[in-house]
């Protein structure tokens, strides 16, 4: 899917795509995580952004 660049946000809201440099940065900074811990999460729990929400949540709320 092309990326356009008049829309805000990725195409689509529901899966993150670390594949597609925009949405990387997008879900990034959405998340307040790098793009290698957006990366890592994908990575443990899929593309399913809820599942990522969760999974970062989760991991931030272990540290001290």
């Amino acid at each position: 899917m092309p990326y356009d660049r008049a829309q805000r946000g990725p195409q689509d809201r529901t899966h993150v795509n670390v594949n597609q440099g925009q949405d990387l940065h997008y879900w990034a900074k959405h998340f307040g995580v790098t793009e290698e811990q957006l990366r890592e999460a994908v990575r443990h729990v899929g593309n399913r952004t809820g599942d990522v929400e969760k999974f970062l949540w989760h991991k931030a709320a272990k540290q001290p």
